[in-house]
């Protein structure tokens, strides 16, 4: 994801056990660079509160240019 050449449409990491670390990491690559991930599902994880808003920040700081049409947290 950190990478300029990255060309992944869709990342489902549904029941990896993500934890609020997981989470926190997830969120840095995908504000390191213009990701292209369109479809994100981090169902059944539990990456806490704190990885949630986080993430949540990435994708509000993102919002012009973020390609992301579908996010899954539940579970």
């Amino acid at each position: 994801l950190k990478s300029p050449h990255c060309k992944l449409d869709s990342l489902s990491l549904s029941g990896c056990v993500i934890t609020e670390v997981g989470g926190a990491s997830l969120a840095a690559a995908l504000r390191s660079n213009s990701s292209s991930v369109r479809e994100l599902d981090l169902s059944y994880n539990h990456p806490g509160d704190s990885a949630v808003k986080l993430l949540s920040q990435t994708l509000n700081t993102l919002s012009p240019h973020c390609k992301l049409d579908s996010l899954r947290l539940e579970g």
